[in-house]
């Protein structure tokens, strides 16, 4: 999503969970303060449905669901809407948001980017059952791994690699994942691949 504005502070999690059920607008909470979320460029929504077209028919056959965006997950008493989730186990039995997620991912731009590799990355790392963040950039291809199991240290991964969502079990390809997605090193591999 694009970048946050804080529109209202000192909002308690009832009357913030109330709000969002009638509002037109996601609001993120953070430390008690509402902020409204904008819209999300062609590029971070050509890279969710291609996360989403990888991630659902691995998981077919799995007790694991994906949820997009518009499922919130909940990290003490803040919460985010993450652009895409795998969970496991939910251990939630609110329909609108999760306490249990298993992997996170965040498409970032150089709006959301500071917010999302500080803020979110601490709490999202803070939740028990997370095993895995992934924040893949939009303006350029670079696709960041962070793992419970090697103490949250970032791997990197880029056009021609695959990688594997150890905690599900799921190969993801790089290349797949940026399809459609115009960006300098998109176009640069496009045209390599087509000297080939």
């Amino acid at each position: 999503m694009a970048s946050n504005v804080a529109i209202k502070q000192g909002i308690s999690e009832d009357d913030y969970l109330l709000g969002e059920l009638s509002s037109e607008i996601k609001h993120e909470l953070i430390d008690g303060v509402a902020y409204a979320m904008a819209g999300a460029s062609k590029n971070h929504e050509r890279i969710i449905i291609n996360v989403f077209s990888q991630l659902l028919p691995l998981l077919q056959n799995s007790s694991c669901e994906a949820y997009s965006s518009n499922v919130k997950v909940k990290v003490g008493e803040n919460f985010f809407y993450p652009d895409a989730m795998v969970v496991c186990e939910d251990r939630s039995e609110n329909p609108y948001y999760t306490e249990s997620p298993t992997v996170l991912v965040e498409v970032l731009s150089s709006s959301t980017r500071r917010m999302d590799q500080t803020i979110k990355r601490l709490a999202y790392q803070s939740i028990p059952c997370l095993q895995e963040l992934v924040l893949i950039e939009q303006d350029f291809v670079d696709v960041e791994v962070c793992r419970r199991s090697n103490d949250w240290l970032s791997r990197h991964y880029f056009l021609g690699d695959e990688f594997m969502l150890e905690s599900v079990g799921l190969t993801l390809s790089v290349a797949d994942m940026y399809r459609r997605v115009q960006n300098p090193d998109m176009l640069a591999y496009l045209q390599k691949q087509a000297l080939s």
